[in-house]
């Protein structure tokens, strides 16, 4: 009873919901002779939360007929919903990822890896999940975080002064007299002076909280929970670090003071630290992932590797200033496609969504459409920047499997070509290689018509 519906992302339109079937199971309370009017004042009682989720609910039919379906988008994540009888809470509405298959983080855990990146969910207030923890990320993405920025910590030594006490032969320094007299009655410890001194050392106080926090991470990262792929990407990197840091005592804590004098490879360091501190004392509300920022990067991945492969240079979000005499009338003053590949024949301008025209070949709906004309359009728009003839478009949209598909519009005013190539990536590592030769050769077919035209 605590999951209400579950759907991946990019759905354009979920299979009905039956809603005289709602009313007998969730709004019990509610006339089941209209649940049309049941629906309704469903969708209103939880719009903030479809909002914040961008979850779009219909109603399809009316009356004893009604049925509910919803569109989701690029983020992922888990809602608490309420009943609209009663007010009070219902299941939860969760959206996850649309690549996953038995373990829903597993394929992401290793783009996360390949791409340097953290994931950062959103948190909004909100009731607590009526699932606890069941539909939270994982425990073990935040230790992969941790592990990443702790490996970025080691890379240089981390010292730091630490007041330590030591017993000498004369009274030099900063001396323990009430530990002195405590101990002088006896003859031996007349000249035994316990001497405070600051020595700069790596096994600080911080270290040693770092080793806690990493026992933690360490300890899930081989439990059963976490899937087999990710568990043997992380096995050796996790004895490294445990041989490093062997000497280190592990001292437990509640929370880490970032201070400013830290360099930023510590400072993320403890910012994760204390999120995995403060994860088992915080309650589970509303979250959601943009994986639009995550598919962006994950093309740009593959771009670089292209244009290392054919000698190109690639520029990342590079900006091209409009000319803008007069007062502003509301239009774009810059033009900042993700990424543009320059090579001596082409100019590509390369733009990466993550939305569902690939993945809903076969349920092509108005809105899809029109989202489609506006890509194109954006594309088109940026190709106008480079020299006539010499522009080519890229849009990037998450696919089951690799697709590069090239077609040529015409510009009706002077019978200019463009060229757009519609690319699908599934969101896999393991896809790289086969991405890369499939757009290569596409490339270098366009280079070799635009050298003929020439």
């Amino acid at each position: 009873m605590d999951l209400f519906c579950e759907i991946p992302c990019l759905v354009e339109r979920s299979n009905l919901l039956d809603g005289l079937d709602l009313c007998r199971k969730w709004f019990t309370k509610a006339d089941k002779r209209n649940p049309g009017e049941a629906l309704q004042k469903f969708i209103a009682y939880n719009l903030r939360q479809f909002d914040f989720l961008e979850v779009t609910p219909s109603i399809v039919g009316v009356d004893h007929r009604s049925e509910i379906a919803f569109r989701t988008s690029k983020f992922i994540g888990a809602i608490p919903l309420r009943a609209p009888d009663t007010g009070r809470q219902i299941g939860d509405f969760v959206v996850s990822p649309r690549f996953a298959d038995r373990e829903r983080f597993e394929d992401y855990v290793e783009i996360l890896d390949l791409l340097g990146q953290a994931i950062s969910p959103e948190v909004v207030d909100s009731l607590p999940l009526a699932s606890g923890g069941n539909f939270r990320p994982p425990f073990y993405l935040e230790a992969v975080k941790f592990v990443v920025a702790l490996e970025q910590v080691l890379r240089k030594p981390w010292r730091k002064f630490e007041c330590v006490e030591a017993d000498r032969g004369e009274p030099a320094g900063q001396i323990n007299w009430q530990r002195y007299v405590e101990l002088e009655y006896k003859a031996e410890n007349k000249l035994r002076f316990p001497v405070r001194q600051n020595v700069l050392s790596e096994f600080h106080r911080e270290f040693r909280q770092i080793r806690f926090v990493f026992d933690i991470c360490n300890k899930e990262l081989h439990s059963s929970r976490v899937p087999y792929r990710v568990r043997n990407t992380f096995r050796s990197r996790l004895d490294f670090i445990e041989r490093r840091l062997y000497l280190h005592k592990p001292l437990a804590t509640d929370s880490f003071v970032i201070k400013s004098n830290d360099r930023p490879a510590v400072k993320d360091c403890k910012e994760q630290a204390n999120r995995i501190l403060k994860r088992e004392y915080s309650t589970s509300t509303a979250w959601r992932v943009d994986f639009n920022d995550v598919f962006g990067k994950f093309a740009l991945h593959v771009f670089e590797k292209i244009a290392h492969s054919i000698g190109g240079k690639l520029a990342v979000r590079p900006r091209f200033d409009a000319a803008r005499p007069g007062p502003d009338n509301g239009e774009m003053r810059q033009l900042e496609p993700d990424a543009v590949l320059f090579t001596q024949e082409l100019t590509a301008f390369i733009d990466a969504k993550y939305k569902s025209h690939l993945l809903n070949k076969f349920e092509i709906s108005d809105l899809l459409k029109d989202d489609f004309r506006k890509d194109i359009s954006q594309v088109l728009e940026y190709t106008s920047s480079a020299p006539a003839g010499k522009g080519i478009g890229v849009i990037g949209y998450p696919s089951g499997q690799v697709e590069v598909k090239t077609t040529l519009r015409r510009n009706p005013s002077n019978n200019a070509p463009t060229s757009v190539i519609i690319l699908g990536l599934p969101l896999k590592r393991s896809i790289i290689p086969d991405a890369v030769s499939q757009i290569v050769a596409e490339i270098d077919s366009l280079r070799a018509r635009s050298r003929s035209d020439y």
